[in-house]
């Protein structure tokens, strides 16, 4: 942990802060280990400070070595500002894009004399270290075998929810601490629906089933889809799922150290572009994974961030026809030197579940 906090007290030092305050729960648990559900991090210069409750001090004590544990009584901002004082702290950064305005209001009242400075620190999480991706890699496994599992289960007259739940379950039973997002379920026509979650509808015959479902380890977050069909697929079933794989494929070929989530993006859209496909893929290539399902980098039109050895990302293309149906097929890669290395591996080949 020490290498993190190291890297937050260098972002203070480029921003002209005395101090930063952490509330986001993924960020409190990234900098410090704590995973509580209550708490906040004061950290500057010389101190770290963990604040928090009755209720958790011998937790934090146990999971947080490297910060002084501070309970605090009913109002946490008080002791945050008796603590900041006591620190002399004057200028203080907190997460732009996690603190309300209320919250912010808070603060002011609460901090009287320190000047807040609004920061991101979100991007000090994109570079996954050792403990960061052996978690992931096992998040990865873990759906990974809850797809092996999901192929012997489903055949048609189930609904889209119940092979949802058997995921779940299966992931659960697997050493998953919970799902990584609500699970997608979609088929036939639904299929078209990029975020269609599990409904009572019932899977036939003919239809493409895309399953998009992840699990989370240690606080790390899989993502997987895989789009299969249901009996013999058409001819313009098996056209439609080879674009979007042959998108796929060169969309992990294109990630490597050096290029931007936009360079990539569009290495993938031209390929379904071309295929005349172009106004049915409209959502990104794919995101940054961890401690959130999405996180940056992001892979997309608007992605200027330049991945780096250690990022982990999605490759996520995908055509979406209304009233007819879709296909999208995901990895969770990460970047290395030479290129990527993909973490999923459930086939992509096109799988035909006959019952």
């Amino acid at each position: 942990m020490n290498n993190r906090i190291e890297r937050l007290r260098e972002l203070c030092t480029n921003k002209g802060l005395d101090g930063f305050i952490v509330t986001k729960p993924e960020n409190r648990l990234y900098f410090s280990g704590f995973c509580g559900s209550s708490g906040l991090l004061l950290v500057t210069g010389n101190d770290a400070k963990l604040l928090t409750d009755f209720r958790y001090v011998t937790q934090a004590q146990s999971q947080a070595p490297d910060f002084e544990i501070v309970r605090h009584g009913v109002a946490i901002l008080k002791t945050l500002g008796q603590t900041a004082s006591n620190l002399e702290v004057k200028k203080l950064g907190f997460e732009m894009d996690y603190v309300t305005w209320a919250d912010y209001q808070a603060m002011e009242r609460e901090l009287s004399g320190i000047e807040l400075i609004p920061c991101r620190v979100d991007e000090l999480r994109m570079m996954k270290d050792e403990a960061e991706i052996t978690a992931l890699k096992r998040a990865v496994f873990i759906a990974d075998q809850a797809f092996s599992h999901i192929l012997k289960y489903i055949r048609p007259g189930m609904t889209e929810r119940e092979v949802a739940l058997e995921l779940e379950y299966t992931m659960r039973r697997l050493g998953a601490e919970k799902s990584a997002f609500d699970i997608i379920v979609a088929s036939g026509v639904r299929s078209s629906l990029p975020h269609g979650i599990a409904s009572e509808k019932i899977i036939a015959n003919g239809d493409f089933v895309t399953m998009d479902f992840g699990a989370v380890y240690n606080g790390y977050h899989s993502d997987i889809t895989r789009t299969i069909i249901m009996g013999q697929a058409s001819d313009k079933q098996r056209q439609i799922y080879e674009i979007v794989l042959q998108a796929q494929l060169a969309g992990v070929a294109a990630v490597q150290p050096g290029r931007t989530g936009k360079q990539i993006d569009e290495v993938s859209r031209s390929i379904i572009t071309n295929a005349g496909y172009g106004n049915y893929f409209g959502h990104g290539l794919g995101h940054g994974v961890g401690l959130n399902i999405h996180e940056e980098p992001r892979l997309s039109p608007g992605g200027d961030t330049m991945l780096e050895a250690a990022m982990t990302v999605t490759v996520e293309p995908g055509i979406y026809i209304p009233e007819w149906g879709g296909v999208r097929i995901e990895d969770t890669v990460v970047v290395v030197s030479a290129g990527c290395e993909v973490l999923t591996a459930s086939s992509k080949q096109l799988i035909q579940v006959e019952r």
